[in-house]
C-alpha cells in the first residue's frame, strides 16, 4: 500500500512537474517572427519556426516566460492557467542589423573567429578516427488543417435568401477533409552511417514510400541539407551557400551576438548571421549556438526565406568522453515563400503569391498555399573511435536489397514513438490511391520517355530511331527499342532498322545481352550492325546516351562511310567510380564519297579493321548510390575523366591495318553561388600507324559552305566549332579546349528570361602521313583554330540565338566568312 502511494505520488508529481505550451510570435502587422528565443527564469529555452510558432515544455512553478527577437522589444509572459496557447506580439526597436559593422569591436566576429580556428578540432569528421550511428527519418508532405479555411469553395452557385447569388468552391473544404485525415505524402527510412578514412556512408536498412511497392531512388538521394555543418559550402535543398564559419565566410555575412543561452548544462552564445549581399539566392541567414569553453557548434539553425522559405536545423549532445558535440537530430521544413510565379517540387506546381507591386492583383489562396514539406532524423546507436572496416566505401548510398521488404516489427523497433492514425492512414490510403491511378507505372514511363524511349509491353520503343535527316541518307525512317524487365531481367534483346529516302538503302542492327552481375550492372553483349557514319568522328563507348527530340548537326552531314560491324563486349561499373567498356570487333568499312587509301602503294576503297578497344569513364569525385536495381551516380562532380584505348589486331579476322588510338577527355564544371556557371572542356586523340581518314579527327565542325551569313544560320552544337566549314580540317593527333560561362538568366518579362553563355574554343592539329589519303582536299590544324562567340539561350520557349567570330592564323580573307549566326534550343523538363 506504502509502495502503491508512492507510486501515485510520484507520478502525480511527475504529471505535475512538466507540460506543455505552444504559441505564435508575430510582429505588430501580424507577420510570424521566425527564430524568435523563447525562455523561462529556469533557462528552459526554445526558438520559434520559421512559421513564427513554437512548441515549449516548461514546470509547474514557472509562472512567466521572456520572449526576444532581433531588432524588437523583449517581451514578458505571463503564463495562465489551462492556457496551452500564446500569441505573442513584438513592438519594433529603431536598431537593427544594418546598423552593425563588422569590426573588431563586434564580439560576435571575434566569437565566430574562435569558432574558424577551433574547426578541426570540434568537427567529428576531424577529430574523430571513424564513427558510426544509425539514423530514423520520416519525411511528410502536409498541411495545417486549422490554417485552411473551411468554408465550402468548387464554382457550384446557389440563392441565399435575399435571393442574392453567391458562388462557392469545394476545393478548399474537400483539402481541409483530406489533410485532416491523411498527409499528402509520407515516407521512412533507417540508415546507418559509418564514417572512416575520411569517408562517409550510409546505408540504408529500411525504406518506406506512401504509394510505392518500390521506392523511388531518385528522392531517397536528393540532399535536403548537409549533414555537418562544419563545411565550407553548406547545403540546403541540393543549393550550396557559403557556410557562415568558412574561412573566408567575414566577407559574406553580418554577426551580432544576441544572448547566452544554457544547452545540456553548458554555456553557449547565441549568434545571428545574416548574408549581406540582397539576392534571394545567397540569403542565408540563421543563428549559431556555440559553446564559451571550446567554440564548436551546440546547435544551428539555417534558413533561406526567397521562392522556397527553407530551414534546416541541427541539434547536438554534448560527449564528455570525447570531449564533442556530435550531432542527434536534424530538422528539414519547406514552407511557403514570396514570389509571383508557380514552382514544381517533387513534381507538383505549388502555387504562392508574390510580393505585392503596382497592378498586381494578388489571387485567392488554394489548397497548395497551405502545403509543407517536413523532414525530421533522429541519430541513435551512436560509437566511437570503432575503427569497423566499412564495407565499399567508394559507395556514398548503399541500399540493401531487402530494405523495402521490412515488416512492421521492424518499424516499430526504430520508431522514436508509434505512427498515429493519421500517418496510418496516410499508408493505407496514398497505396490504394497509387494502385487505382497506376502512380508507379506512370512514373516509370515518365523515367523512359526522358531517355528517349517509349514502354509498349515487354519492349521499349527507341524514339531516337524514328526520323531524322542528312545530306547523304535524307530522310532517315526506322524503329528501333530494346526489351525491358517484363521481357527478362536478366536477358535482353535491342536492334533496329532505318531506310534512307535519299541513299535508298535499309540499315539494319540486332544484338543481345546478358546480365553478369546486377550490383554492378555488368553485361555481356554481341551484336551485328550494317550502318553508316560520319567520318572521323570521335565517339566514346561509355558516353552516356542524350536523347534530344531534334538533333540538328548531322542534318548539315554528308561525307560518311558504310560499315559492317561484328561486336561484343563487357559493360561493367565494377571498379569503383567508374564506368567501363571492353571490345572486341571486326568491322568492313567502304568510303561513301571520292577517297582511297593509299598504304605502300596499295590503293583501298574499302578494307577491314579488327580492333580491341578500352573505354573508361573515371568520376573520383562524385557520389554512388548502389540499389537493389544497380549502380547510379547520383550527384554528378568534377573533374571527370574519361580514357579511349583501340588497338588494331594484325593477323586476325583479315585485318588490313596495324594502328593505335588514344583518346581523351576531361570535364570540369563550377555553379557559384549567384547563379554563374564555368565549363571546361579538354578534348584530344592521337592515331598511330596505318589509319584511313574514316577514323582520323575532324574536331567537330557545324558550318556550311554557304555564301552568306543568312544562308549559313542552323542549329549550334554542343560542342562544335560553328564557324568551321564541314570536311575544312582533318587531323591524325589533336587537341581541343572549350571554355565556358554562363549568367544567371536575367528577367526581361515575366516570360522572357535569357541566359547569356560567353564561349570560346581553341584547337591544334597535325597530319601524319598526308600522301596517305588520296581524294578529299583539306587543311591541317598545325597553326590552330580560335572562334569566340555569345550565346542568348531560352530567349522564348527554350529558343536562344547566338553569334560566333573566327579568328587567328585560320580566319579567312572575308569578314562575313568568319561569322556564324546560330539557332539554339533548350528543352526544359523541369528536372
Amino acid at each position: 500500500m506504502k509502495l502503491f502511494c508512492l507510486l501515485t505520488l510520484f507520478f502525480t508529481l511527475t504529471i505535475q512537474a512538466q507540460f506543455q505550451i505552444n504559441g505564435i510570435v508575430t510582429d505588430s502587422n501580424r507577420k510570424p517572427l521566425p527564430f524568435a528565443t523563447i525562455t523561462t527564469l529556469d533557462n528552459n529555452n526554445t526558438i520559434t519556426d520559421v512559421d513564427g510558432k513554437f512548441d515549449l515544455k516548461i514546470n509547474a512553478k514557472t509562472s512567466t516566460f521572456s520572449v526576444s527577437y532581433i531588432g524588437f522589444q523583449t517581451k514578458i509572459v505571463a503564463l495562465t492557467d489551462h492556457k496551452k496557447f500564446y500569441s505573442i506580439s513584438l513592438s519594433e526597436k529603431t536598431d537593427d542589423l544594418k546598423e552593425v559593422f563588422v569590426s573588431n569591436e563586434n564580439p560576435a566576429l571575434t566569437i565566430i573567429k574562435k569558432v574558424i580556428a577551433n574547426k578541426n578540432l570540434n568537427n567529428p569528421q576531424k577529430k574523430l578516427s571513424s564513427f558510426e550511428y544509425k539514423t530514423y527519418n520520416k519525411l511528410i508532405v502536409t498541411a495545417n488543417p486549422d490554417s485552411i479555411d473551411g468554408r465550402i469553395d468548387s464554382s457550384a452557385a446557389y440563392k441565399d435568401f435575399n435571393k442574392k447569388t453567391i458562388n462557392i468552391d469545394s476545393s478548399d473544404y474537400k483539402f481541409k477533409e483530406i489533410i485532416s485525415k491523411q498527409h499528402l505524402f509520407q515516407t521512412e527510412k533507417v540508415s546507418q552511417y559509418q564514417f572512416g578514412n575520411n569517408k562517409l556512408k550510409e546505408t540504408i536498412l529500411g525504406t518506406k514510400m506512401a504509394g510505392f511497392k518500390q521506392p523511388v531512388y531518385e528522392i531517397i538521394a536528393f540532399n535536403l541539407q548537409s549533414i555537418s555543418v562544419y563545411g565550407s559550402k553548406y547545403e540546403l535543398f541540393e543549393t550550396k551557400h557559403q557556410s557562415p564559419i568558412a574561412d573566408n565566410a567575414f566577407s559574406d555575412y553580418n554577426y551580432k551576438l544576441l544572448d547566452t543561452v544554457p544547452i545540456q548544462g553548458r554555456n553557449t552564445y547565441m549568434i545571428y548571421f545574416k548574408n549581406k549581399k540582397k539576392r534571394k539566392s545567397n540569403g542565408l541567414e540563421g543563428v549559431l549556438y556555440i559553446d564559451q569553453e571550446n567554440f564548436a557548434v551546440a546547435k544551428a539553425v539555417m534558413r533561406i526565406k526567397g521562392v522556397l522559405d527553407i530551414s534546416g536545423i541541427h541539434e547536438f549532445e554534448y560527449v564528455p568522453s570525447e570531449k564533442i558535440w556530435f550531432q542527434s537530430k536534424t530538422t528539414f521544413k519547406i514552407v511557403k515563400g514570396k514570389n509571383n510565379d508557380d514552382i514544381k517540387i517533387l513534381g507538383g506546381t505549388i502555387q504562392f503569391d508574390g510580393d505585392v507591386e503596382d497592378n498586381f492583383e494578388p489571387r485567392k489562396k488554394s489548397a497548395s498555399d497551405f502545403t509543407y514539406l517536413l523532414s525530421e532524423s533522429n541519430n541513435f546507436d551512436i560509437h566511437y573511435n570503432t575503427n569497423t572496416p566499412i564495407k565499399n566505401p567508394s559507395l556514398y548510398i548503399e541500399i540493401k536489397d531487402d530494405a523495402s521488404k521490412k515488416p512492421e516489427e521492424f518499424w516499430n523497433t526504430y520508431r522514436k514513438e508509434s505512427l498515429d492514425l493519421k500517418s496510418q492512414k496516410t499508408y493505407q490510403l496514398l497505396d490504394s490511391i497509387s494502385i487505382s491511378k497506376r502512380i508507379e507505372k506512370r512514373l516509370g514511363l515518365g523515367r523512359k520517355i526522358i531517355n528517349g524511349y517509349l514502354p509498349i509491353g515487354p519492349i521499349d520503343l527507341d524514339l531516337k530511331k524514328i526520323i531524322s535527316y542528312n545530306n547523304y541518307e535524307g530522310f532517315r525512317l526506322g524503329v528501333g527499342g530494346i526489351t525491358n524487365d517484363r521481357f527478362s531481367k536478366n536477358f535482353r534483346i535491342e536492334g533496329y532498322t532505318a531506310y534512307g529516302t535519299k541513299d535508298g538503302v535499309f540499315k539494319y542492327s540486332l544484338g543481345s545481352g546478358v546480365l553478369l552481375d546486377k550490383s554492378t550492372n555488368t553485361w555481356l553483349n554481341g551484336s551485328y550492325t550494317d550502318d553508316v557514319r560520319e567520318i572521323a568522328s570521335t565517339v566514346f563507348a561509355v558516353d552516356k546516351r542524350v536523347f534530344k527530340i531534334y538533333d540538328p548537326r548531322p542534318i548539315n552531314i554528308s561525307t560518311f562511310y558504310k560499315y559492317i560491324s561484328w561486336k561484343a563486349n563487357v559493360q561493367t561499373k565494377i571498379i569503383p567510380k567508374t564506368e567501363a567498356v571492353f571490345e572486341l570487333a571486326r568491322t568492313y568499312v567502304e568510303p561513301k564519297f571520292d577517297y582511297l587509301y593509299n598504304l605502300n602503294g596499295q590503293l583501298y576503297s574499302s578494307y577491314v579493321m579488327t580492333t580491341a578497344m578500352a573505354s573508361i569513364v573515371w568520376a573520383p569525385f562524385s557520389d554512388f548510390m548502389q540499389t537493389p536495381t544497380g549502380r547510379t551516380e547520383t550527384d554528378k562532380r568534377f573533374p571527370r575523366f574519361t580514357f579511349q584505348f583501340t588497338q588494331s589486331l594484325p593477323n586476325v579476322l583479315e585485318n588490313d591495318f596495324t594502328f593505335s588510338k588514344i583518346d581523351f577527355k576531361t570535364e570540369y564544371e563550377k555553379k557559384y553561388l549567384n547563379g554563374q556557371k564555368t565549363s571546361l572542356l579538354l578534348q584530344g586523340g592521337v592515331a598511330m600507324g596505318d589509319v584511313p581518314i574514316t577514323h582520323l579527327y575532324n574536331t567537330m565542325p557545324n558550318n556550311l559552305t554557304k555564301e552568306t551569313v543568312m544562308q549559313r544560320i542552323t542549329f549550334a552544337g554542343r560542342n562544335s566549332f560553328e564557324t568551321m566549314y564541314f570536311n575544312e580540317f582533318f587531323s591524325s593527333q589533336y587537341v581541343f579546349f572549350q571554355v565556358k560561362h554562363g549568367f544567371d538568366r536575367i528577367r526581361i518579362m515575366k516570360k522572357v528570361r535569357p541566359s547569356l553563355v560567353l564561349v570560346t574554343r581553341m584547337a591544334w592539329g597535325n597530319m601524319e602521313k598526308p600522301e596517305q589519303h588520296v581524294g578529299p582536299a583539306y587543311k591541317t590544324l598545325d597553326k590552330g583554330f580560335f572562334e569566340s562567340g555569345i550565346e542568348l539561350n531560352r530567349i522564348f520557349k527554350g529558343f536562344g540565338l547566338g553569334g560566333f567570330y573566327r579568328y587567328g592564323p585560320n580566319q579567312l580573307l572575308k569578314f562575313e566568312d568568319n561569322i556564324a549566326v546560330k539557332i539554339s534550343y533548350v528543352l526544359d523538363l523541369g528536372l
